[in-house]
């Protein structure tokens, strides 16, 4: 099976840096000083300025910049019927100590109902480009919490709660592609959250097997898309935690390489590896050979820019394991996986676009 391209060798994860403007919208609708609706024609305004940003960056795939949502995954799993979103942490925290809330499975699940595919609409009407949609992977609805994120007496059996909410996935990809989306990403942390030894260790005190976790984080990603059509293209990011320019998880990929893409089948994998704590590409000796492989080699994290002769040399010591055809590029994470966004300037965020857009017509000729 030949590979299936991606409309760019420059790509990106999705969430931008919110604007100050916007921003300080979204505190006013909290604070009660704002109407729901005067938010939305802010937004508005704010994802058509993105979108006509990411293009003329010169980028083929455009999100809206996930300038609606609070926070990457939460907004979308709230949204599913039967999903709740706790405080409960379950002890997992970021490098800085800060710890965000956790989906909570308190009843049958059911279809999304949330507003995203509303969000969706709209990038499709303004983008140029292909509209490219983000939503976290069914996986991201049990890692934290395992067992007791699951209410047991609504689940007693976990094979159902599997069922259930891999056909609730099913159902919502087959909408987006009635609305015209040809380019689907599941955002997953939980193949590179299990790379962390310390994590392995506390998921297995709980009574999960971490690579059983895995295996059934896969194949769940797999079964959601098992119904799509040929022309949407699927892709499946992870990173170890991002979220103020911290970082929650390290451990390289050999961990869970192996099964993680024996059972995970999308069409490109967009994977880590701007820092030590991603480890090395020896792992990708195992990538299948008929995907695509977007190196996140350039960091959200802080706005100095890597030298392209660094970038290139990265590239080459990847195509050891993945031929250089079927790579990509793009940054590790996204700029702004949460409202609050990482600690880069918007002038830095584009720096990094460009530099993307600029290696891949260096290195593959056209980007």
């Amino acid at each position: 099976m030949p590979v299936k391209q991606l409309p760019s060798r420059a790509d990106h994860v999705g969430s931008f840096l919110r604007p100050k403007s916007l921003f300080d919208a979204r505190e006013q609708w909290r604070a009660g000083k704002l109407s729901a609706e005067a938010l939305k024609k802010q937004e508005d305004e704010a994802i058509r300025d993105v979108v006509a940003m990411q293009e003329k960056a010169g980028l083929k795939a455009v999100t809206d910049g996930e300038f609606r949502r609070d926070y990457w995954h939460l907004d979308y799993l709230g949204g599913i019927e039967g999903v709740e979103i706790s405080g409960e942490t379950y002890g997992m925290a970021f490098n800085s100590g800060i710890s965000v809330g956790t989906p909570f499975v308190a009843s049958k699940v059911g279809p999304y109902k949330g507003p995203m595919n509303d969000h969706f609409k709209f990038l499709k009407s303004v983008a140029k480009q292909t509209a490219k949609f983000c939503i976290p992977a069914p996986g991201m609805t049990y890692m934290r919490g395992g067992r007791k994120g699951i209410d047991a007496k609504t689940y007693p059996d976990l094979d159902k709660f599997w069922a259930d909410l891999i056909a609730s996935y099913q159902n919502e990809v087959k909408t987006l592609e009635g609305m015209g989306c040809t380019y689907l990403q599941f955002d997953d942390t939980s193949f590179a959250y299990l790379c962390d030894a310390g994590f392995r260790d506390q998921v297995t005190a709980r009574g999960d097997n971490p690579d059983k976790m895995v295996e059934q984080f896969a194949k769940a990603t797999s079964g959601a898309i098992a119904k799509r059509s040929g022309n949407l293209l699927v892709t499946t990011h992870m990173c170890r935690g991002n979220f103020k320019s911290t970082w929650m998880m390290q451990g390289g990929y050999e961990a869970v390489a192996e099964t993680m893409f024996a059972n995970l089948d999308v069409d490109a994998y967009f994977m880590e590896f701007d820092t030590d704590r991603a480890g090395g590409f020896e792992p990708l000796r195992f990538f299948p050979k008929n995907k695509t492989l977007v190196l996140g080699l350039i960091t959200t994290k802080f706005g100095e820019l890597e030298g392209k002769d660094f970038i290139k040399r990265r590239l080459d010591e990847a195509a050891k394991y993945v031929p250089m055809e079927n790579l990509a590029l793009s940054p590790q994470c996204g700029f702004a996986s949460t409202h609050h966004g990482n600690e880069i300037t918007e002038a830095d965020q584009r720096k990094k676009l460009d530099l993307i857009v600029e290696l891949a017509d260096d290195v593959w000729g056209s980007a």
